[in-house]
């Protein structure tokens, strides 16, 4: 038997494992996401979900979470990235940033890379898995009215690549090639897989599977 927690701020992240049926406990960790000299996308994004999971595993153990009887953790991190011609476009620092962003991705298309890791201790030292999902996203072509009428909305303020496919920003999109919860942040395909390879299994039978992970109805947080 374990105990579930995701090392996330994002509401998005919470709600989208909530809507699986889990029962989990938020944990809010900080690391450094700067990314390295000469590190790729993909590799920056499964190091930062990695980092995520393995900070909210201190965390959990060092008593910085409640854990129901005593339970061992395992902890979700996760990351997202919006990459165009290799460049990463993160969270926009400030105005004219989002307006380059949506300038940016305008008309064409881009890649969403999206992380998920689980943290658990075996045999007394930190064991991580890392799933890593590729997607492709196609914008329409925006006019400079609609990227400040959607800047000025404050939806982009938070959001890598500066848009929300969850939120008004699903308006722009005219094509989707991968997972759309990827793309809100959390692929729940590899998720699920983590999840049940560390006791925690999807659609568990009635009663609920060993862990004791899955709740009569979804818990949201």
């Amino acid at each position: 038997m374990v105990s579930l927690y995701l090392a996330s701020r994002s509401p998005r992240r919470r709600e989208l494992l909530a809507g699986l049926g889990y029962r989990f406990e938020v944990l809010d960790v900080a690391v450094d996401e700067r990314r390295a000299d000469g590190e790729t996308p993909a590799r920056y994004v499964e190091r930062m979900a990695r980092e995520k999971a393995l900070a909210g595993l201190d965390a959990a153990e060092g008593g910085g979470a409640a854990r129901p009887e005593g339970l061992p953790p395992v902890v979700l991190g996760a990351d997202t990235i919006v990459v165009v011609d290799g460049k990463v476009l993160g969270k926009p620092r400030d105005r004219a940033e989002v307006l380059a962003h949506l300038e940016r991705l305008s008309g064409r298309d881009h890649r969403v890379l999206s992380a998920v890791a689980l943290a658990a201790r075996a045999a007394g030292e930190p064991a991580v898995g890392v799933r890593l999902s590729r997607n492709r996203v196609w914008f329409r072509q925006l006019s400079p009215a609609e990227r400040e009428a959607y800047r000025a909305t404050g939806e982009p303020a938070d959001k890598a690549g500066s848009y929300a496919i969850q939120g008004l920003a699903a308006a722009f999109v005219t094509r989707l090639e991968g997972s759309w919860s990827a793309v809100v942040g959390l692929p729940l395909n590899e998720t699920t897989d983590l999840l049940a390879r560390a006791g925690l299994p999807f659609l568990a039978p009635p009663g609920g599977d060993a862990a004791g992970a899955w709740p009569a109805t979804a818990e949201r947080r």
